[in-house]
């Protein structure tokens, strides 16, 4: 009879877990492999790759060059991007403090990377993120959302697409860039 109470206690703590991390589940937006993604301030909707083997976000950025304003590193860049609501072309140049520099290695060697914090709309939800500049025009998705990023969102479902729509009115939640993700 003991036996039998130890395993009903055993099958109560069991569904205890499963349906608290079902609730924890439900409270966290799920997002898909690609989504659409805003830039703001410009509210421009691109294709963002949601990639967890990327540690850093990366956007589509053209005629890179670094230079001195106050006395601080800068970016100069310029955007080139198809907005997919209006099919149109934003095309503009764009300048933000040069926040770090990145050091990428792959099969093609070593790569310097400025990176700028950008703010992006995921959701309901404006988040200010960390992002490696380079030119991405041969790449399919123009905006590429790495894990920093991704931990930020919710739960990633690998299997869909186009889980969540971009909608950040003037009342949206900002989640500043916070300086701890960098240890990650």
């Amino acid at each position: 009879m003991q036996l039998m109470g130890k395993k009903l206690l055993g099958i109560a703590m069991i569904g205890a877990l499963l349906s608290t991390s079902v609730a924890m589940a439900n409270d966290d937006q799920v997002f898909g492999w690609v989504e659409k993604a805003t830039l703001q301030p410009w509210d421009i909707e691109v294709k963002a790759k949601l990639d967890s083997g990327a540690l850093t976000s990366s956007l589509d950025a053209r005629d890179i060059e670094l230079f001195e304003q106050d006395d601080e590193e800068w970016v100069r860049f310029r955007l080139k991007l198809e907005d997919q609501e209006s099919g149109e072309t934003f095309s503009d140049q764009i300048e933000r403090p040069l926040y770090r520099e990145q050091t990428v290695r792959g099969a093609g060697g070593r790569d310097e990377r400025p990176v700028v914090l950008m703010e992006v709309c995921m959701g309901d939800t404006i988040y200010e993120e960390q992002f490696s500049l380079r030119d991405r025009e041969e790449m399919i998705y123009p905006l590429l959302l790495g894990r920093r990023t991704i931990s930020h969102l919710g739960l990633l479902d690998v299997r869909n697409t186009f889980l969540q729509d971009p909608d950040c009115g003037e009342n949206a939640t900002v989640v500043p860039h916070d300086p701890e993700d960098d240890q990650s």
